[in-house]
């Protein structure tokens, strides 16, 4: 499945290079995945500038070892479940080291449970929207389709000006309802395909 978003383009445009190279889509998402992993250690210690420009970085390179594996033929099923489990990761951790972030904020140690809650819904959304697009029949359609040149998955990319405008509590907040709920919504549409 080809990417067509502004970002799988842009992507593609930078891993060109690497197609004759001894570089794989395995070697960007073990980078994707370090650098993930930094940017969450820097948002867990309030380190917000940092954690977004990795974050950033991070939410590229999941792009990136995807073009750099269709563009260079070494797709394989294996390193789609290393992406796949990968980016569910990084992106469940974010949810709660913005939880530990934010722990003075409220009492009880809520953020951190709220934290915990929103990566349980990233959790289990990606699973079933992985089982959608298993069942999809036409391999271009996924369980949720981009729209003006933005895949669903773009909205990574404002985590970390979520983080640096200080709108992370709020964010957060709405995150541990929001992704249990999408989840919830995500498993009944598996459901009906």
């Amino acid at each position: 499945m080809i990417g067509d978003s502004w970002t799988h383009k842009i992507a593609r445009f930078f891993v060109l290079p690497l197609v004759d190279t001894s570089i794989t889509p395995n070697h960007i998402t073990t980078i994707r995945l370090i650098t993930g992993l930094i940017a969450c250690s820097a948002f867990a210690v309030e380190m917000n500038l940092l954690g977004g420009i990795l974050w950033l970085i991070s939410t590229f390179l999941d792009r990136a070892d995807g073009e750099l594996a269709r563009i260079s033929g070494k797709t394989s099923k294996w390193g789609h479940k290393f992406d796949y489990y990968s980016d569910t990761f990084i992106t469940a951790l974010f949810f709660i080291a913005i939880g530990v972030n934010l722990r003075d904020s409220l009492p009880d140690y809520w953020s951190l449970f709220m934290g915990i809650f929103a990566a349980i819904g990233v959790i289990f959304t990606e699973i079933y929207a992985e089982i959608i697009d298993q069942k999809k029949k036409n391999a271009n359609e996924k369980a949720y389709p981009g729209i003006a040149g933005f895949d669903f998955d773009d909205i990574l990319y404002l985590f970390a000006p979520i983080v640096w405008l200080n709108w992370h509590l709020p964010f957060l907040i709405g995150a541990s309802v929001g992704a249990p709920a999408f989840a919830i919504f995500t498993w009944y549409s598996s459901k009906n395909i």
